[in-house]
């Protein structure tokens, strides 16, 4: 099994066992020459190969099925089910998915991404296939990380797989960590499991356990995952693995183990820098926060298991007593950041954009109802590249926004991010603050804290205007692109003026009379076309009665796919070349055709 075409299901079975550490050597070195290429999850990849091979040898998919949670553990998977090949595509626009993909093959059965779902999508699939007798024979398992059952959901799904007896055979790849190391009270009982000795909390919902075993032994494997497959009913094998097994630098880690990341040299591990005048949201937070909690002694700071993505290791560090790692439960984080808030604290709530939909119950009824000063940092927002559908930021501003009572900032620099976010804990009521992976950092802020106007101005844009002219409204990420569509305007003969709606709910008072002075006003965001900064900037100036015509440039209402960042900005239209050129047209209409415009 070496043409890394020929490395499917029915290829691995036919191999002696005697050859199967060969497979597992080449299976790392693809692994670690592919992400080192264009990023991606490695750690978590590097030690699930033996699972993998095992899983496929004794299982029959995609007849028997296999179900991979979170997902970004499934790259072994794609190349011992025909992909191994394709593997330089992986997470460039139209090739690879960094996750599982049912487009891709039909060994992917669900395209997940998000931790806990697993469990529930197998409940279903058990469901039904024991509702039909063709179907009956089919197995259904899920391979499922320790730091996943601290979520709310897979809770929830083991309790109905048990209480019903469904034919659910878990594998609980256990390494003690999700990004960071698992925490909660469920991983230190799974810490405490011995040979024979079941975790009891598991037997109590009904499930016959088997394990631990050593998950790099693919005699022990093949031969507990053999004994699985014998017997019906909700199992659970737990197996033990080491994350970033076989790379050295991905074991030297001791923060993530090189859980997710950029392009970075295979002989060091060492991850190439950002460009000049860039750098990661995270090393902006952390340092701000720490500066603010000295401050102030009552600030907290909450993550769902996301503290070294957001850059929250080095508050960690500062005050450990109050920083809450709570694994991963967005609905209890947010929660838990209202009762700290009822009770006088002041609470920063930290969340990735596509992780804030899961606690939007909480955030609208047990923060939003409460009328409660927690501020929310929504890492992540906007398009971010190669991790695709379920990982960019595009629906957080319409989810927010339907909040009473919250204020939402975006910032475009480093400055504004410290500005608005000293102003954010002063608010008396709660705050959202999106920003995408990266940030510009252009130099030190001129003028204090980067935040023109008075501290508790929710409402204050930086604003230059070109009355009788085209108004160009930028945000976040996407204001450079703005500044340079305004530039190129200007440059064509064009009066245009700009607007960075820092705050963008709510919006700026002065809306209505700026968009009322200029013909014509286009917005800029990086977040869907519906729901979005567009979307409210119409809704604002049709309830003012301004009917000065808006044109809106953001992503279209749909999943995005993988790929760079400057690739789907293209995909999507949001560059300076084409949105000028559509402004331009408008601008041509308008001014020649008697004020229509083309539609």
């Amino acid at each position: 099994m070496t043409d890394l075409d020929v490395w499917t299901p029915d290829s691995l079975r036919r191999l002696d066992p005697e050859d199967l550490p060969d497979v597992a050597a080449r299976v790392r070195e693809l692994l670690v020459s592919s992400v080192s290429a264009g990023g991606g999850h490695l750690g978590s990849n590097l030690g699930v190969v033996e699972l993998t091979i095992a899983l496929h040898r004794v299982f029959r998919s995609p007849e028997d099925v296999i179900l991979w949670d979170t997902g970004h553990q499934a790259y072994v998977h794609k190349m011992l089910t025909g992909r191994a090949s394709a593997f330089k595509s992986l997470r460039e626009l139209d090739g690879l998915s960094g996750y599982p993909s049912r487009a891709e093959s039909p060994h992917d059965w669900v395209e997940n991404s998000h931790a806990g779902t697993s469990l529930s999508y197998a409940a279903g699939l058990a469901t039904a296939f024991a509702a039909r007798p063709a179907d009956r024979h089919r197995r259904v398992v899920t391979v499922t990380g320790d730091g996943s059952l601290t979520t709310g959901m897979a809770l929830e799904a083991l309790n109905d797989i048990g209480d019903r007896g469904l034919d659910v055979t878990i594998v609980l790849n256990d390494n003690n960590r999700s990004y960071a190391p698992t925490t909660g009270a469920l991983a230190r009982h799974l810490q405490d499991s011995r040979p024979g000795v079941a975790p009891s909390v598991f037997e109590a919902l009904g499930f016959r356990c088997l394990g631990p075993v050593d998950g790099h032994d693919l005699g022990a494997l093949e031969s507990v995952l053999a004994d699985a497959g014998a017997e019906r009913g909700p199992l659970l094998v737990h197996v033990r693995t080491q994350k970033g097994r076989g790379y050295r630098p991905a074991l030297d880690d001791r923060t993530e183990h090189m859980h997710g990341v950029g392009p970075f040299d295979t002989d060091t591990g060492r991850q190439y820098t950002l460009p000049q005048g860039r750098v990661s949201a995270g090393s902006v937070l952390g340092p701000c926060l720490v500066e603010l909690a000295a401050e102030d002694p009552d600030l907290v700071v909450i993550t769902p298991a996301m503290g070294g993505p957001s850059g929250l290791d080095v508050f960690q560090e500062r005050y450990p007593d109050r920083l809450f790692d709570v694994g991963i439960a967005e609905q209890h984080a947010a929660g838990l950041a209202a009762g700290l808030a009822m009770a006088g604290r002041h609470p920063v709530l930290s969340i990735h954009s596509s992780f804030l939909n899961r606690a939007q119950d909480q955030l609208l009824f047990d923060i939003g109802l409460h009328r409660l000063p927690v501020v929310v940092v929504v890492d992540r927002a906007g398009i971010t590249g190669g991790d695709g559908a379920s990982h960019h930021g595009l629906g957080d501003f319409a989810l927010l926004r339907q909040i009473p009572g919250m204020a939402i900032a975006t910032p475009s620099t480093a400055a504004e991010m410290r500005g608005l976010l000293r102003t954010a804990l002063r608010h008396p009521g709660p705050v959202a603050i999106r920003y995408g992976k990266a940030i510009d950092d252009p130099g030190p802020p001129q003028g204090g804290d980067g935040v023109t106007g008075p501290d508790d101005d929710l409402t204050a844009w930086q604003v230059e205007p070109a009355p009788g002219g085209v108004l160009v409204i930028g945000a976040g990420d996407l204001l450079p692109c703005a500044t340079e569509v305004v530039a190129r305007l200007r440059a064509a003969g064009v009066p245009a003026g700009s607007a960075n709606a820092r705050w963008i709910e709510p919006l700026d008072a002065r809306l209505s009379a700026l968009a009322g002075e200029h013909r014509m006003v286009g917005v800029i965001e990086d977040h869907w076309s519906r729901g979005g900064l567009g979307a409210a900037v119409r809704e604002y100036l049709a309830d003012e009665d301004v009917d000065t015509p808006v044109r809106v440039f953001a992503v279209a209402h749909d999943y995005l796919p993988h790929g760079s960042v400057p690739d789907l900005r293209a995909a999507c239209g949001l560059t300076p070349d084409r949105i000028t050129a559509d402004l331009l047209a408008r601008w041509t209409a308008l001014t020649a055709g008697g004020g229509s415009l083309p539609g």
